[in-house]
């Protein structure tokens, strides 16, 4: 299995810290308002990585933060003449329900900012008594001059950067570069330091909490590429100058989502909600993971139709068989793959271990749909029709795909039989009303 490292900016074999076990960390939201589709790509992907891990059989600590904590959070609370607590808890309960509206599973350990401020606190102030940070006027800096590969996530050199545009300038800092650890505030919500009162920085936000939840280096830390500088290469920083590693073993990033050729963004109003999403769930999953992670996708109506439409051929495909090995009382039993289903089997984890190509594995899932339809045609047997049952629940599984298939009722496959009855009788007035019956039921 092989992961595209960001960090050494090559495929790399995958080889966890402890055999069997993945630890994994995602950038989480700041939580002041509602995720459009594009905060939803690394939501969909990373939990699809979760899922093919757990298929593997490993184990998975996965966590993934609310930065609960932020300017954005204190602006709004003061539009609306609230606490940034309750703004806070609406928008992680309302991300937490968008999460699971895109199949996504919410089961996963979420750290609040506020939770681990002593744990921020007793960071920063570990890198301040080793002199990696510094005060000045109630803020902390932290000393990126002691960094000696500082920039070698974004590959960026250090001559560049201090005249990049995201770098924030202030006088009172030893260097441009230097970011801030802890900040002195007057307004909004405000916690006791050493240092002073005020709020951590965003950078040490989820080093902190990574150090304090692993306590050791991690195998996976993940995000969107927006977040590789300066927000991952900061984490690093301290993580280096502390702990003498790159905080995760293994650092991947996911590529935009875009309206047409354009970013989304929030600010200048070219978002679609998640909220609003009212399209099918497993079509719009299928949609985001058809393209490769670390792609940019440009979303349309169009583009997004043509999965939605796609689904609903897998779905019609997968609930015949399901419904075939129902009547036949063969949802449990002996299966058996023949060769055309292994080799499908085979492409699709071929797919995955090459750095999670979901869009290959896509395909090798419409190429089980062909075969299956070939199948039911053929009337193969029931072992065979079960092997591809499994197969399509196991790619299910890890693309996050739900159908919600129940067995009949014994009631429910009398009607059935009586339908089939009727019409091989040419009753087509039975027949209409037990196709009717089935039809209200979602059946047929």
């Amino acid at each position: 299995m092989k992961i595209f490292n960001s960090y050494s900016n090559q495929l790399e074999e995958f080889v966890p810290i402890h055999e069997g076990i993945v630890n994994m960390y995602v950038c989480g939201p700041t939580v002041y308002n509602y995720i459009h589709i594009g905060n939803a790509r690394p939501v969909i992907f990373f939990d699809t990585v979760r899922n093919y891990f757990e298929f593997k059989g490993y184990k998975v600590k996965f966590v993934s933060n609310f930065t609960d904590v932020d300017d954005k959070i204190i602006t709004k609370a003061l539009e609306l003449e609230t606490t940034e607590k309750e703004i806070t808890d609406k928008f992680i309960a309302a991300f937490l329900a968008d999460v699971e509206k895109v199949n996504s599973s919410t089961n996963y350990i979420q750290p609040r900012v506020t939770e681990y401020m002593d744990h921020i606190i007793d960071y920063i102030g570990t890198l301040i008594d080793k002199g990696y940070a510094y005060k000045i006027d109630g803020d902390v800096y932290f000393r990126v001059s002691k960094v000696k590969n500082y920039g070698v996530l974004s590959n960026r050199k250090l001559e560049d950067l201090i005249v990049g545009s995201r770098v924030d300038i202030n006088v009172k800092k030893e260097n441009p570069l230097d970011f801030t650890l802890w900040k002195k505030t007057d307004v909004g919500i405000q916690f006791d330091s050493p240092f002073g009162k005020g709020r951590p920085g965003w950078h040490t936000e989820c080093v902190a909490m990574i150090d304090d939840i692993f306590g050791e280096q991690i195998d996976i830390h993940g995000g969107g590429s927006g977040l590789m500088f300066p927000h991952h290469e900061n984490e690093i920083a301290q993580s280096e100058v502390l702990n003498h590693h790159s905080l995760a073993r293994y650092w991947m990033h996911n590529g935009l989502l875009n309206i047409g050729k354009s970013k989304m963004s929030k600010s200048e109003g070219k978002v679609i909600l998640v909220k609003d999403l009212t399209v099918d769930p497993n079509g719009f999953r299928l949609f985001t993971l058809s393209t490769h992670y670390r792609s940019p996708i440009n979303y349309s109506d169009e583009a997004l139709d043509v999965y939605l439409k796609e689904w609903e051929k897998i779905l019609r495909t997968y609930s015949a068989l399901y419904l075939k090995l129902d009547l036949n009382d063969y949802l449990e039993g002996t299966s058996e793959r023949d060769g055309d289903l292994q080799a499908i089997f085979d492409e699709f984890v071929t797919a995955m271990d090459n750095d999670f190509n979901t869009a290959n594995a896509i395909t090798a899932m419409q190429n089980l749909n062909k075969k299956v339809n070939q199948l039911l045609r053929s009337k193969a047997s029931d072992s065979l029709l079960l092997a591809a049952l499994i197969m399509f629940d196991d790619f299910f599984k890890v693309l996050g795909l739900k159908t919600n298939k129940k067995p009949l009722s014994k009631e429910d496959k009398e009607i059935y039989k009586k339908w089939l009855e009727a019409r091989k009788a040419k009753d087509f007035t039975s027949a209409d009303k037990y196709r009717d019956l089935l039809q209200a039921k979602g059946i047929i």
